[in-house]
């Protein structure tokens, strides 16, 4: 099997496993998965799929301009420039982004202070993070329509030692060193999202009762 063939089946498996979850609501979202480095290039999600179905267009090959290498009639999804800082600035090689309720609500929490801080919790293990009282920060920008200055803000934000950021009430980005790694950090990010959503419910329930 080639690489071109390994990582295009690696990178449909994830989709296919994160569609059957209901993170790509309104064919949102989009993922991307590194072939090589020199020259860099990137398979990334085609723009308006419906990520529930496989095709033969799902993903274009790309360089580390954005732009198509090889003839497609696809049109690369409008939020590559993301996965493109993320390439530039970590050692990433799969990036993930999914717009969810529960990552949706904590982005609009926290999004004054700018990050939301994760502790306590075993699941923070999984970002190599083990001593007592561990905790992680996860940025937050602020969502624009400027696509082009999003990108921009999106990559400033990037802490290489916390493998994602929020876009306020619009999703994570999430990204690991391959498939598994990425898949990881996003399903453990998401898992602590709805906790802390469903611990504040709780929290207000039981005031609500004092």
């Amino acid at each position: 099997m080639s690489l071109f063939q390994s990582r295009w089946e690696e990178l449909a498996s994830i989709k296919a496993e994160l569609a059957c979850r209901d993170w790509f609501p309104g064919t949102s979202g989009n993922l991307s998965i590194k072939l090589n480095d020199d020259p860099t290039t990137i398979l990334v999600t085609a723009s308006g799929k419906d990520k529930s179905k496989q095709t033969t267009e799902d993903f274009i090959l790309i360089n580390d301009s954005g732009k198509p290498i090889t003839e497609t009639n696809a049109k690369v999804s409008a939020e590559t420039g993301l996965h493109l800082e993320v390439y530039k600035r970590t050692n990433a090689g799969c990036c993930l982004h999914v717009h969810t309720i529960d990552n949706n609500i904590i982005s609009e929490l926290f999004g004054d202070e700018g990050q939301v801080v994760l502790r306590n919790q075993e699941l923070i293990k999984a970002f190599n993070i083990w001593e007592q009282g561990a905790q992680i920060s996860v940025p937050i920008i602020e969502n624009i329509a400027d696509l082009q200055e999003l990108a921009i803000n999106f990559g400033n934000a990037i802490n290489p030692q916390v493998p994602a950021v929020l876009i306020r009430n619009h999703g994570i980005t999430a990204w690991g060193k391959n498939g598994f790694e990425a898949k990881k950090h996003l399903e453990a990010f998401e898992f602590l999202f709805s906790y802390h959503v469903k611990l504040q419910m709780l929290a207000s329930a039981k005031l609500s009762y004092i």
